[in-house]
């Protein structure tokens, strides 16, 4: 039985999706493009991302859990990057920060809303 989605739920949905695609999209574009180091084969970090996105659009929450914790380590390549490159670089690696916490929120901010949603449910 399919119940209606809160607003919680769809709004963080939204949100984990567009930080999820963000990450993705800047990933490639930065290892492909905009900044690339070692002949494009750091793009392939983006691949664990791909694999969430299925899920995510399910919302799956087992997804939305261990993406929460996947998103750590691209927080701290964000961080390393930001802090000893210059230029573009950094710059993207600021982006990739921004972009990380707000998928970790969303996620959190999911799992927290489903999990109170199901307590309701139960009682």
């Amino acid at each position: 039985m399919q119940h209606a989605l809160s607003p919680t739920v769809a709004w963080t949905q939204r949100v984990a999706v567009a930080s999820l695609l963000g990450l993705i999209a800047l990933g490639l574009a930065w290892e492909l493009r905009l900044a690339p180091t070692g002949g494009g084969m750091l793009a392939l970090k983006v691949l664990p991302l791909t694999f969430a996105l299925a899920g995510l659009l399910k919302r799956r929450l087992y997804t939305y859990r261990w993406v929460s914790l996947l998103v750590w380590l691209y927080f701290a390549e964000g961080v390393v990057r930001a802090t000893t490159e210059h230029g573009l670089s950094a710059q993207l690696a600021l982006l990739e920060i921004v972009l990380t916490l707000a998928l970790f929120a969303a996620c959190a901010l999911h799992v927290r809303a489903r999990l109170r949603g199901a307590k309701e449910v139960a009682a």
